[in-house]
C-alpha cells in the first residue's frame, strides 16, 4: 500500500479566502514564495502581508491583502482572462478558474442573471483574485491540491450589509455554494463563511469529513479579522499522510454519448474536476445501430458520484450512468520545485517500492519555458531530466 499526502481543513469557525491563505502560510508556505507566485498576474497596487496573532490562547497567521482603492467592476470574462493569461502552472490556472466560475454561477443563481453578467467590484475582485488564486497555489505548494478533505461547514448567523443592502447570514450565495453539503449554523451571530470561502472549499475539495486511518505531521492555523466570544475564529489546515488503498474508496462512472458537441466537452471535463473527479476521460465507442459515440469515464471518490451524476445530466443529453466501486494502488508522490538550469521549475517526486525517489518536471512548467525559449518541448523535458538526475556539484 502507497502512502499520499492529504490535507484536512477544519472549519470549526467558519472560512473565509484570508483565512485558507493564513493558514497555508502558517503550514509553511513562505510569504515570499506565495508573494512571487502571484506576482505572474500583475496586480499593482495591490500588497500582501502577514502577521502573527493568538486567538484563545492559540497562535495563528492572518493574512493580510491591501488593494488600491476603486470603483470599478469586473467581470467574470475578464478574471478569467487574467488568470489564464498570466502563465501560471496549467493546474493552479484551471482550478482558480474553476472556483470563479462556481462562484459566478452562485451569485448569477441567487440574482437571476448569467454568470458571465455578475459584477465583481474592483476592491472585491482584486481581493478575491489574491484569495483564490493564492489558496489554489499554497495548497498545490502543500502537494495536497489533489487530496483535500473538508469539515462541516459552519454557517454564522445574522444579518451583513453588503452592495445590495442587509442580507440574511449565510447570504444566499454562500447558501447557494454549500448546496449538497453538511452545514451547521454556529453560535455567534456573525457571517462566518464568505462566498470566496466556500467557493473555494466546494471546489477543491475532494472528499468530506476527516481522512480515516491517517497520521497528522503539520497544522496550520489561520486567523480571521472578527474576535469571538465562543471560540477562537481560526481557519485549522492539518497535513498529513495516509494509506490510499486502505482509506479511500473510488468509483468508476460511465456514461455513453452520441450527439455532444466536441466544443462541449472542455466545459464537462472543468464541472466533473469541480465536482470532485480524480481523473476524466472519453474514447471512441460503436453504440446502437453502428451510431458512432463516446464513453465518458470518470474516476472520483464513492461519496462524489451523486454530484458527479448530477453534472453528467447538467452538462450532457445523458439519460442515465453506471457506476462501481474499484481500488487502486499509487506510488507515494508529492509537488514542489526543483533548480534547473531555467531556475525553479515545478515537479513531483515520486517514491518507488524500493525507496528510492524519481523527480518528474511538470508538463505545464516545460510547456511554459519551451514557449519562453523557442524549444520545442520534448527537448526542455529531456534536459530537465537530465538537470535533475545530475549530481550535485
Amino acid at each position: 500500500m502507497a502512502s499520499v499526502k492529504v490535507g484536512y481543513l477544519d472549519m470549526f469557525s467558519g472560512v473565509s479566502g484570508d483565512m485558507l491563505l493564513g493558514a497555508c502560510l502558517d503550514a509553511g508556505v513562505a510569504l515570499e514564495e506565495l508573494r512571487a507566485g502571484l506576482a505572474p498576474l500583475g496586480l499593482e497596487g495591490v500588497r500582501l502581508d502577514a502577521e502573527p496573532v493568538e486567538r484563545h490562547g492559540i497562535a495563528a497567521t492572518r493574512c493580510l491583502v491591501e488593494v488600491p482603492d476603486s470603483t470599478r467592476a469586473r467581470r467574470l470574462p475578464e478574471i478569467v482572462d487574467r488568470i489564464e493569461g498570466a502563465g501560471l502552472a496549467g493546474r493552479v490556472a484551471s482550478r482558480a478558474v474553476a472556483v470563479f466560475r462556481r462562484l459566478a454561477a452562485a451569485e448569477a443563481a441567487v440574482h437571476g442573471i448569467e454568470p458571465e453578467e455578475v459584477h465583481f467590484h474592483e476592491v472585491g475582485a482584486l481581493d478575491a483574485i489574491v484569495d483564490v488564486v493564492g489558496g489554489v497555489w499554497c495548497l498545490d505548494r502543500l502537494g495536497v491540491i489533489e487530496r483535500l478533505h473538508a469539515s462541516t461547514f459552519t454557517l454564522g448567523r445574522g444579518w451583513v450589509d453588503a452592495a445590495h443592502g442587509r442580507l440574511p447570514v449565510p447570504p444566499p450565495a454562500v447558501l447557494e455554494l454549500v448546496r449538497g453539503w453538511e452545514a451547521v449554523e454556529g453560535d455567534d451571530g456573525f457571517e462566518l463563511t464568505t462566498p470566496t470561502g466556500a467557493a473555494l472549499v466546494t471546489t477543491l475539495a475532494t472528499d468530506r469529513g476527516m481522512p480515516p486511518s491517517w497520521i497528522p505531521e503539520t497544522i496550520g492555523y489561520g486567523a480571521g479579522t472578527r474576535e469571538l466570544a465562543s471560540r477562537p475564529n481560526l481557519l485549522r489546515l492539518v497535513l498529513g499522510e495516509i494509506d490510499e488503498g486502505a482509506a479511500e474508496g473510488l468509483a468508476v462512472v460511465e456514461t455513453d454519448l452520441d450527439d455532444l458537441s466536441p466544443q462541449l466537452f472542455e466545459p464537462l471535463a472543468e464541472g466533473l474536476y469541480a465536482a470532485g473527479a480524480r481523473e476524466v476521460h472519453w474514447s471512441a465507442v460503436q453504440m446502437k445501430k453502428g451510431r458512432p459515440g463516446t464513453t465518458v469515464r470518470v474516476l472520483a471518490p464513492v461519496e462524489r458520484v451523486p454530484e458527479v451524476g448530477r453534472v453528467l445530466f447538467r452538462e450532457t443529453s445523458t439519460l442515465g450512468y453506471r457506476w462501481w466501486p474499484v481500488q487502486r494502488e499509487v506510488l507515494a508522490r508529492e509537488s514542489g520545485t526543483a533548480r534547473t538550469r531555467w531556475g525553479d521549475v515545478e515537479v513531483k517526486r515520486i517514491r518507488r517500492p524500493d525507496g528510492t525517489v524519481e523527480v518528474r518536471p511538470e508538463y505545464e512548467a516545460c510547456r511554459r519555458i519551451a514557449s519562453e525559449t523557442g524549444l520545442p518541448v520534448r527537448d526542455v523535458m529531456a534536459t530537465i531530466a537530465a538537470d535533475l538526475a545530475a549530481p550535485a556539484p
